[in-house]
């Protein structure tokens, strides 16, 4: 029989040796004899609590009432109850003599009279606390008389223990017994080991060994009684020596003491059902104990009640105990994220507890759980991740954040929502310097050449935006390609004024990476052009560009023609009064309910502007295209013979607007090049009808651009038509590249990479050498035959000039 019990408590019978815990420093006090140690495993270093108690021999009874105490634990089972994990006996030799220890492992737990005195709660906030956990106390002693038929026994404050959670957890189950209610003509004890329980827990009944009456008793009246002393000894602060004291109420809450005389009561059958007491307790009914309670039956709730709870969590949070919060709700608030029985309010709270974590605790109790909601497909998740990302996105790693959160992000630049395209957006400026080389130029720049050209103009402005304060996170060479095709070629001829003003002072925050050529080859021209924009507030930015931008060109000369062998390429002296602005964003999309054709600046009827308004039919496009090839005929002579004495300046040049952008990225713009394709040769072929003119032409090494550059550029950039090249800035667009047949290694810098999303509408150096003169005024790649359109606009011209 010995060797029974022994295999059940032991399981395999292994000695201490084999226990794969390490056991710790033990706490001052613990229940009965046993003795309570901190522990750890072996296997994973994870916390435990091992309870040991000591026997001289094997038919010591304490060490009986032990192992009746370790087969309950293993069989019983409940939220409130310390849960088992391990248990073992051995031998241990002691000089000459042999000792027996029995072990049991269970979750990490302490005394609850040091828990108290750790936390060290008052008023109203220690009630609250001290209710959630008498009624956890009350649920478990409920569990065992009423529903298993048991009788714990010694129910006191050394048979309560409390968890890392701050739940409190019954548990020393030594004299643990069946009610036996039934056998009323038995007259042995019920209780078998009730005779290790102190006198000064014992009701009237226990105490007297009248097992008649308590066998007459409901299975309550034993740990009611335990409960009554239980609840005096945390309210007074001192362990009970003696049943009299029990009768001082002084310290019993006035909401309690109804109850607290119901449990005492000196008739078993009149006292109060543990059951009742969790029902109807009027002091367990406060903010505390009804936020926890619905939390643990979220799943029970419908959307509603979800949606309020957790609206009006973040306020509640403040008004509880802070311990209890960081410990209790923030597990549960984390754990229903996970799972997906919370809403998307719950986020803000569980994002504003974890704010009062420390950065330690923060990266292990609230950044796994964050990590794991960016896969969400929540997109209301979603939007509060990238709404607080500022919040909390300094705590990822680069590893964490290139690996595992940028992934999930990404997806949203993409989605059908404008507003979460923002967000989205908007959240690079946090995740954008925790980024590798390898992402930020693969992949996060594609999807900004994408939203630079997005239906929303707000987007379009804070892409530009963006630019410009992650610049300083890419490579030298990436901002070369990058910077300046984003800012001249797509922000500053923006349909936008905003975004136009936003291109404006992106090139001033981030002049330092320019050199003195770039600047006056391709920055300024494009600057310029904008002191005539119709919006005061982009002229404004454009003249004070131009001044900053002069300056760093004049700085330079002056250093070249001192002497200085050095270029000039820092230009890291002066910004724009106000350039700070340029790091907070524009605006955002939720005010931008219309189309973007509807936020188009509107130039005057006859403006000489560079930026116009996008004219919104064909027909307009053709009539306005007429009224230009008009003018020029009639004056094609002066400007020819112009042209032919003069260099022709290099405009901007764009082979194939962004082309095939990768990672599954695509333009959507085949239906506009579609549909302005057959107005292209109104822009290449140009009416020759002087021969001294092209004979001219052949006799200097000069080559001629096309026919554009021969205009005035106002005329030129008011332009309707959208070129098959750069189709997506309208009637904005740069004078139509120069795309004749030049030899294959004429330009090598202007060979295009497929890795760089900005390769394609980047303007070439200036350059006077001479070529082939086949490669001629006409486009090389396209046909040279006329439409219809043009013979008609071509005959007009030819009647008006002869």
């Amino acid at each position: 029989m010995f060797k029974f019990l022994k295999d059940v408590v032991s399981g395999s019978g292994a000695g201490v040796k084999d226990l794969p815990y390490n056991i710790g420093e033990p706490y001052s006090s613990a229940w009965g004899s046993w003795t309570h140690s901190r522990g750890t495993s072996k296997d994973d270093g994870s916390p435990v609590s091992v309870f040991s108690i000591t026997g001289s021999n094997t038919n010591d009874g304490h060490l009986a009432a032990a192992r009746n105490g370790v087969k309950r634990l293993r069989t019983v089972r409940h939220p409130n109850i310390l849960s088992f994990l391990h248990s073992t006996e051995a031998e241990i030799s002691d000089g000459s003599s042999t000792k027996v220890v029995i072990y049991i492992v269970t979750e990490p737990v302490m005394p609850l009279a040091e828990k108290i005195k750790e936390l060290g709660l008052q008023g109203i906030q220690r009630n609250e606390y001290y209710a959630w956990g008498l009624y956890r106390i009350a649920k478990a002693v409920s569990f065992l008389n009423n529903d298993c038929k048991l009788v714990h026994g010694n129910v006191c404050l050394e048979s309560v223990v409390v968890t890392p959670t701050l739940d409190w957890k019954l548990h020393a189950f030594d004299a643990l017994s069946e009610f036996d209610g039934n056998n009323e003509v038995s007259t042995g004890p019920m209780l078998q080991y009730e005779w290790i329980v102190g006198s000064q827990y014992k009701p009237m009944e226990l105490a007297k060994s009248d097992w008649a009456t308590i066998r007459k008793s409901p299975p309550w009246a034993i740990d009611s009684w335990g409960l009554g002393c239980l609840i005096y000894e945390i309210f007074a602060g001192l362990k009970l020596t003696k049943t009299e004291e029990l009768r001082n109420t002084a310290s019993i809450p006035k909401s309690l003491l109804p109850d607290y005389q119901r449990l005492l009561s000196s008739m078993p059958t009149r006292r109060l059902n543990s059951s009742k007491l969790a029902e109807n307790c009027e002091y367990f009914q406060n903010k505390l104990v009804d936020t926890i309670h619905f939390m643990e039956i979220l799943n029970l709730k419908d959307s509603v009640e979800k949606d309020t709870f957790f609206r009006k969590l973040p306020t509640l949070a403040e008004q509880l105990p802070r311990e209890i919060v960081l410990k209790k709700l923030l597990p549960l608030l984390a754990s229903a994220l996970e799972f997906g029985s919370a809403t998307a309010p719950a986020l803000t709270a569980f994002l504003k507890m974890g704010a009062w974590l420390s950065s330690e605790e923060f990266n292990n109790k609230v950044l796994p759980t964050i990590v794991k909601l960016f896969a969400s497909n929540d997109r209301a998740i979603r939007v509060g991740l990238l709404q607080y990302i500022d919040q909390y996105g300094e705590s990822f790693t680069a590893k964490l954040v290139d690996e595992q959160v940028y992934p999930h992000v990404a997806t949203g630049f993409s989605d059908t929502s404008a507003f979460l395209r923002e967000l989205t957006l908007k959240s690079m400026l946090v995740l954008a310097p925790k980024l590798s080389q390898r992402t930020l130029s693969g992949s996060l720049l594609k999807y900004l050449s994408k939203l630079q050209v997005d239906e929303e103009p707000a987007i379009r402005t804070n892409t530009t935006i963006l630019l410009g304060n992650i610049a300083s996170h890419l490579n030298e060479g990436t901002r070369k390609r990058v910077l300046i095709n984003a800012f001249t070629v797509r922000a500053l001829r923006d349909t936008f004024s905003s975004a136009r003003g936003a291109g404006i002072m992106a090139l001033c925050a981030t002049s330092s990476y320019y050199d003195a050529q770039e600047i006056a080859a391709r920055i300024l021209p494009n600057i310029v052009v904008l002191t005539i924009d119709p919006d005061s507030d982009v002229r404004s930015k454009a003249f004070q560009a131009v001044e900053q931008f002069l300056q760093i060109v004049k700085q330079y000369h002056e250093k070249t023609y001192a002497g200085d062998g050095t270029e000039a390429t820092d230009s890291g002296n002066t910004s724009l009064p106000g350039n700070a602005s340029i790091l907070g964003w524009a605006m955002s999309s939720l005010t931008m309910k219309g189309k973007p054709s509807e936020q188009t600046a509107q130039a005057p009827p006859k403006s000489t502007s560079p930026l116009v308004s996008a004219v919104s039919n064909a027909s307009s496009a053709v009539s306005d295209i007429q009224t230009i090839n008009l003018a020029r005929s009639a004056s094609s002579g002066v400007v020819d013979q112009y042209m032919d004495d003069q260099p022709a300046p290099v405009s901007p040049t764009s082979t194939d607007g962004w082309g095939e952008l990768e990672n599954g990225i695509h333009e959507d713009h085949e239906s506009e090049k579609d549909g302005w394709d057959d107005m292209l040769p109104l822009e290449d072929e140009k009416p020759s009808p002087a021969l001294a003119n092209m004979q001219a032409a052949q006799k200097r090494p000069v080559i001629q651009t096309k026919p554009q550059a021969s205009i005035p550029r106002p005329k030129s950039t008011s332009q309707v038509g959208k070129d098959a090249d750069d189709d997506l800035w309208g009637s904005i667009a740069a004078p139509p590249p120069k795309v004749g047949a030049k030899p294959l290694n004429a330009n090598p810098s202007a060979t295009l990479d497929d890795d760089d999303p900005w390769a394609a509408i980047a303007a070439p150096p200036p350059t006077t050498r001479a070529k082939p003169l086949s490669a001629g005024r006409g486009r090389g790649s396209k046909p040279t035959g006329l439409k219809l359109g043009a013979q008609r606009i071509n005959k007009a011209a030819s009647t008006q000039k002869f």
